[in-house]
């Protein structure tokens, strides 16, 4: 049973990381309007190196497939931790807003991971 969940939450925190990288390609969800002018500063930042934005979702794509496969988890993980740490980064310092969503992620990237 543990297993199990183990596998369902790893798949959730793949597709999720999936997710997040494939809008960077794609841009299909909306960006709030409501968003704090510093993190709007940030991301205008990040899109200037034409690149970066890029590779960011080439990681989370590629670390969310690794990750949904138990035998590359490990490795998944290791792909897509700078991400990870700049999104908490991000919203400790820049959006506290979002800090428990961030929380909440890390969380089961310590658990699918340990």
């Amino acid at each position: 049973m543990k297993q199990k969940i183990f596998n369902g939450v790893s798949i959730l925190f793949g597709l999720l990381l999936i997710n997040g990288g494939l809008n960077k390609f794609l841009n299909y969800m909306p960006v709030p309007e409501d968003l704090p002018e510093a993190l709007l500063k940030d991301t205008e930042a990040l899109m200037e190196i034409a690149w970066l934005m890029p590779l960011i979702g080439l990681a989370e794509v590629v670390g969310g497939l690794l990750i949904l496969m138990p035998k590359t988890r490990a490795l998944g993980a290791l792909i897509v931790f700078p991400v990870m740490v700049g999104v908490l980064l991000t919203h400790i310092f820049v959006a506290p807003s979002g800090l428990p969503i961030a929380i909440v992620i890390w969380a089961n990237f310590d658990m699918d991971h340990l």
